[in-house]
């Protein structure tokens, strides 16, 4: 069943809308991403622009993301004053990510930065991934202790000022360096329309010290406000929001999400974080394919009005 998309101006089988909004539903639940690290490449697939899959993806990861919310919250698996402090720094970043979007938007050059962004970031982060999640599973093995320690040894992130104690999260640790993973991630919602859980869930993990189970639970807090502001700003300047198409991803996502976050109870942390690297990478792999091979139109011609 065709639909048609009036800001995007093309016509996409609805139930393939349905079906991929539910698949990144599922990737919230299980891993607290909000899953446009997917789902904007999958729309630049079925040939939705650019800036519209940007701003629209943005409007959808914050229904995925609340509902995947909901379930974490009947486990108390949620931090938030650390919550907090991510929505603070990613309040910001997305404000200035918006600026830069614009920017780049008026000199043409936004459509290749999106997709460069894509190649760059889901590569170094997948492949960092995957090696430390091989890793942490091999030793799960040979130990036979899958629990995180909390405290492996003392880092420059614990000489920092400004520290507060995350009780959900059993940490004593500065402010400073969530403050700054909000700010990146504000950023990269606002110009890549990601939630920004594939930096922030491993950033949470590797560099803050926090428990998975805590981890997911709190990404998907933050990502909620910061992406539903993102989406704000890209309608109210870009005019850039299809709602049909937001519509029909929300719907797939919200029951997506429960589905996931029942998934993500018989999987191990270490299972999880191997997977989605996997993702990360076959992802970041085609991206870069569609970058490389040649189009089979090597022009394209789009009216006044539609730039405009």
């Amino acid at each position: 069943m065709l639909i048609y998309l009036p800001v995007a101006e093309v016509s996409i089988n609805a139930f393939l809308l349905l079906g991929l909004g539910g698949l990144v539903g599922i990737l919230s639940g299980m891993f607290g991403v909000g899953g446009g690290f997917l789902m904007t490449p999958l729309l630049f697939f079925i040939g939705i622009p650019p800036v519209v899959a940007v701003a629209t993806e943005a409007n959808q990861i914050v229904a995925s993301s609340f509902s995947g919310v909901l379930a974490h919250l009947r486990r108390k698996s949620v931090d938030f004053k650390m919550g907090t402090i991510l929505l603070t720094g990613g309040l910001l970043g997305a404000a200035c990510g918006v600026v830069i979007f614009n920017y780049l938007k008026a000199l043409g050059q936004v459509d290749l930065l999106i997709r460069l962004c894509y190649v760059a970031f889901l590569g170094i982060i997948g492949i960092l991934m995957f090696i430390e999640s091989v890793r942490a599973v091999r030793k799960s093995h040979i130990s036979g202790d899958t629990t995180p320690k909390k405290h492996r040894q003392r880092t420059w992130i614990h000489s920092l000022p400004i520290k507060m104690r995350f009780r959900t999260s059993g940490l004593y640790i500065s402010a400073i360096p969530p403050l700054l993973i909000g700010v990146v991630v504000g950023i990269l919602a606002a110009i890549m329309g990601v939630g920004g859980g594939f930096i922030m869930v491993p950033a949470m993990i590797y560099l803050l010290g926090m428990p998975t189970k805590v981890v997911v639970g709190t990404s998907l807090f933050q990502i909620i406000f910061v992406t539903g502001f993102t989406t704000l700003l890209h309608a109210t300047t870009n005019y850039s929001v299809d709602i049909v198409l937001a519509v029909l991803l929300l719907i797939g996502g919200v029951i997506g999400a429960q589905v996931g976050t029942q998934v993500s109870t018989y999987l191990k942390a270490e299972q999880l974080r191997v997977l989605l690297s996997v993702i990360v990478i076959v992802v970041c792999v085609q991206l870069a394919l569609e970058l490389l091979i040649m189009p089979a139109e090597l022009f394209s011609i789009e009216s006044v009005e539609h730039v405009r």
